[in-house]
């Protein structure tokens, strides 16, 4: 059962029952999204190679908001994006129209996703002149790319929710799919995923968590 509910920003989100949970943080998805993704991980890589074209693969793309984000900011900035979003349980654009996403980017933009989204499933498609979609119908495990990127967004469920999706095997897999230098975020931050990025030779980070966490997660490929 997917209902969307309010969370604390104003920002709407969908909450699962079957498995427990919203799709983004009570405390505010808009925040969450834009603090853990946009800002921690895109925006951040961007400072620091200073790049003309990203590519971007995110773990769990779900309402798609980190997608509409991210594109929106590229679009401004003429930056190219190459984004593929992993979903095993994609959404229909019927519920995903009904989050009022369109309030937080351009309209061209939400009119373009909203009408490619259906033909984005397992097909890359273009969705306006700067940024690319591709939505991958499957579980992580089995994703296969000959493709590697440049940040990859981690937005599973909770692990409390989802542990197989924090399994050392997960995180392995997905950070394979990493370029060196490439930039791995996620919300959340334990001593078990510290330690284990680490040991792929990851450079671990600290940084403040959006609100309603302390801290969160950001590593670099070396």
């Amino acid at each position: 059962m997917l209902q969307i509910v309010s969370t604390a920003d104003g920002c709407n989100t969908i909450f699962n029952s079957e498995i427990g949970e919203n799709y983004h943080s009570k405390h505010g998805a808009l925040q969450e999204s834009q603090h853990v993704f946009l800002k921690s991980g895109l925006q951040y890589f961007l400072s620091v190679k200073e790049a003309s074209q990203v590519t971007i693969l995110e773990v769990g793309l779900g309402t798609g908001l980190n997608f509409l984000l991210s594109a929106d900011f590229c679009t401004q900035q003429h930056i190219k994006l190459d984004y593929v979003g992993i979903e095993a349980f994609p959404l229909n654009t019927e519920l995903i129209g009904q989050t009022g996403y369109d309030q937080y980017i351009g309209k061209d933009l939400w009119e373009n996703f909203q009408g490619m989204y259906p033909s984005a499933i397992n097909h890359k498609v273009k969705i306006n002149t700067f940024c690319e979609l591709e939505l991958v119908h499957r579980e992580l495990l089995n994703f296969e790319s000959p493709q590697l990127f440049d940040v990859v967004y981690f937005d599973a469920f909770a692990a409390v929710h989802q542990p197989e999706m924090w399994s050392e095997e997960a995180i392995a897999h997905t950070v394979s799919f990493l370029k060196t230098g490439g930039i791995f975020v996620t919300y959340a931050i334990t001593g078990n995923l510290k330690r284990q990025l680490k040991a792929l030779n990851f450079k671990v980070e600290k940084a403040p968590g959006a609100p309603g966490k302390r801290e969160m997660l950001r590593a670099t490929r070396l």
